[in-house]
């Protein structure tokens, strides 16, 4: 019986059925090709691999090199090829993580070789050519460059030295703080292996909302234990820094950026770190936002905060750098909060040292699932400015939604400021080639735990593979990406009508998923009417506490319309921007549909492109959102016989509550704004399931990704 058993099982592989995956393996499957033609066709290319380096040693990073690259092959095509680890001279067109790969000839043996002025860019190599043959690209006549567009491609992990990840929606923070430094999970190695698929190669390994003690020489001693388990894979560490450190861990009665003693404590703190994790990439900083200290206690402003600690980062020769964060605002500043940071850091243009980065998120208010960019972009000529992307779904449905996050990038590095004439996009902002700065980077705020499949949704690693394969290079679409990523990810053995069948049906999902979530929850330019703290699900009638954290501050409802003044009438927001996106935005007759309601507060008769009022628009916006939800349930459901069963299942039950949670949005908008708009719902959409006062009833406790109850 035993034996009949291990046959059918036999069989059933050797058919290429889909068996069941957890998703731990990410894009990086490399399973076994299954035709002995198509692996014999693919090894004849690959006969032999040459690394090439000006060191020509073969050091940790090279090593893993070597191991990815046999590791990948033996698995896709049982083939293992002979490597030859060579020096060769540095090349002038490559930047240090870049490579180029051409055909080659050694002892016979045909092969590629892979050239770079640096081991990482060597590791990044192998990982592209194990991308190209995951794909089933052919390896007949490869000769090809490519260079990362942005320096430093970084992860930010929010996570606190507790284990709890703040926003994050995939379990506990990966770090295991008790255990290190002896006890060193596997999942550090493989953590590493991923951001090194993707060429990301730092790691911001604290949360923005900083704990002190991560400074303290016994957590410095944890710090560089995974310093050690990401090195091999080129990652390099990160810190944030609390400013008042000083103060709570250093002994001193003041954080006073200008203040000697400070000082000193600093520059003593970062040659501790140093001595502990060479290789230390430096630290971000959230100041003077939120209740996290800053130099404004001491009448100091930011450039005098970040250069405080970016000169022990630069001295000896480092290159350490300080990415301070611009999201700033102030409760008790009545002026609208998305001009704050603006007015903060413009007069400051200049004054930066030249390794500290302004960190900008995409937007001026905050990671909403669409909002203007932001103006900062579009000033500070003199200062290096970087983008702050969030991967994890924090305003997007957190890990119970699917908002495929390749599109929203893509609109915000496309997005022309005007800042030196047409074609100042924020990407060339962001990789320095608008100002001629060498120094640029890009972070995500990650969306990894502890979760078997790291990311929470199945379909959320999405995510983190575009946000990697964008900071490489911004020039990608995000649909390319997704098809990539559905085929690595979702690959049978042999490509297969079924298998292209089942691609097109991810891509579809993914492309269509972001725009979904934007219509069943804040549609038009809407934006911050979820619910407060947790942020998951609609709260349009959040009052109360600061007015800067209540939905009333943003959609400013009443019986004359709906939505943000932020033109002259109002706030003038709009003048932060250049004149050409004043006059395209600042006129109700031009402005996009999509960001309507972020600069105007415009009458529920406004009529729409599509030619209905405004609040016939919105609501049918609404209801589209839900139509759109449904469809893609069941666009997955039919797919259920071309997907591994324990993936779709639970993507199934996630998109099962997602659909749910689409008509919570609706109706519950819909019922309050009714209440201003006064009309009826226009034909099309479904009457709310219940009264108003029931989802203002709705309580969450203990929401995944907030600390708080309510």
């Amino acid at each position: 019986m035993k034996r009949l058993l291990l046959v059918l099982l036999l069989g059933t592989l050797a058919a290429g059925e889909l068996v069941a995956e957890d998703g731990y393996r990410l894009w990086l499957r490399y399973d076994r090709f299954l035709w002995k033609k198509v692996r014999e066709s693919f090894s004849d290319h690959l006969q032999t691999v040459v690394l090439q380096t000006p060191s020509g040693v073969n050091s940790e990073v090279l090593a893993a090199a070597e191991a990815e690259l046999i590791r990948g092959m033996a698995g896709m095509i049982h083939h293992e090829p002979r490597v030859y680890v060579v020096a060769g001279e540095a090349s002038a067109d490559l930047r240090v993580d870049g490579f180029a790969v051409n055909k080659v000839t050694v002892d016979g043996r045909v092969g590629v070789r892979i050239t770079a002025n640096s081991d990482a860019g060597v590791l990044y190599g192998v990982f592209d050519i194990l991308r190209r043959l995951q794909l089933r690209e052919s390896m007949a006549d490869l000769d090809y460059a490519s260079t990362p567009k942005i320096a430093r491609r970084v992860l930010n992990h929010w996570d606190d030295l507790n284990r709890f990840v703040e926003r994050g929606y995939a379990g506990f923070s990966l770090w295991e703080w008790p255990y290190l430094p002896e006890i060193r999970s596997p999942r550090y190695q493989d953590y590493g292996r991923a951001l090194a698929s993707l060429g990301i190669n730092g790691s911001v390994i604290t949360s923005v909302n900083a704990n002190a003690l991560v400074l303290t020489p016994d957590y410095l001693e944890k710090v560089a234990a995974l310093a050690d388990e990401f090195r091999p894979w080129g990652v390099r560490v990160y810190l944030t820094a609390r400013f008042s450190a000083p103060i709570e861990i250093g002994g001193l009665d003041t954080a006073d950026p200008l203040d000697p003693e400070v000082r000193a404590w600093w520059a003593a703190k970062v040659d501790e770190i140093y001595e502990h994790v060479p290789d230390f990439g430096g630290f971000v900083v959230k100041a003077n936002s939120e209740g996290q200290p800053g130099p404004h206690e001491y009448g100091r402003d930011h450039a005098q905060g970040a250069n405080l600690l970016a000169a022990p980062l630069s001295k000896n020769g480092r290159d350490g750098i300080v990415m301070w964060r611009a999201f700033v605002y102030d409760f008790e500043n009545n002026t609208d909060r998305v001009k704050q940071a603006y007015n903060q850091f413009v007069p400051l243009d200049g004054k930066f040292a030249d390794n500290v980065l302004l960190q900008i998120k995409n937007g001026p208010l905050d990671f909403m699932p669409r909002e203007a960019f932001s103006p900062l972009f579009g000033a500070m000529p003199q200062t290096r400015l970087m983008m702050e992307l969030q991967i994890t779904q924090e305003y997007l449905g957190a890990s119970n939604q699917l908002a495929y996050l390749a599109p929203l990038f893509e609109e915000a590095l496309d997005q022309d400021t005007f800042a030196q004439g047409e074609g100042s996009t924020i990407a060339r902002v962001t990789d320095g080639s608008l100002k001629g700065h060498e120094l640029s980077v890009i972070a995500g705020v990650a969306n990894t735990g502890s979760d078997r499949n790291w990311t929470g949704h199945p379909l959320a690693q999405s995510n983190w593979y575009a946000f990697g394969r964008l900071a490489w290079d911004h020039s990608l679409s995000s649909e390319e990406i997704a098809e990539e990523w559905a085929q690595l990810t979702f690959g049978t053995k042999e490509p297969s009508k079924k298998e292209t069948a089942a691609h097109a049906g991810i891509v579809d999902i993914l492309m269509g998923s972001r725009e979904t979530v934007v219509n069943y929850s804040m549609p038009l330019g809407l934006h911050h009417i979820m619910e407060r703290g947790h942020h998951y699900g609609p709260g349009p009638w959040v009052e109360g506490g600061r007015p800067d954290w209540t939905a009333p501050y943003y959609h400013q409802a009443d019986e004359a319309g709906l939505g943000a003044d932020r033109v002259a009438s109002g706030s003038n927001a709009i003048e932060q921007y250049a004149p050409e996106l004043q006059a395209l935005w600042g006129d109700l007759e031009t402005v996009p549909d999509n960001l309507l309601l972020w600069f105007h507060h415009a009458p529920w008769d406004h009529e729409m492109d599509s030619g209905r009022l405004l609040w016939d628009e919105l609501a049918l916006r609404y209801q589209q959102g839900v139509d759109e939800a449904d469809a893609m349930l069941a666009r997955w459901v039919g797919l259920k016989r071309e997907i591994d069963l324990e993936r779709w299942e639970a993507t199934r039950q996630r998109f099962v509550v997602q659909a749910k949670d689409a008509r919570e949005w609706r109706d519950a908008c819909l019922l309050y704004f009714q209440q201003f708009s006064k009309r009826p719902l226009p034909e099309g959409v479904e009457a709310p399931a219940h009264d108003l006062q029931h989802y203002i009833d709705v309580n969450r406790r203990y929401f995944p990704g907030h600390p708080g109850e309510y």
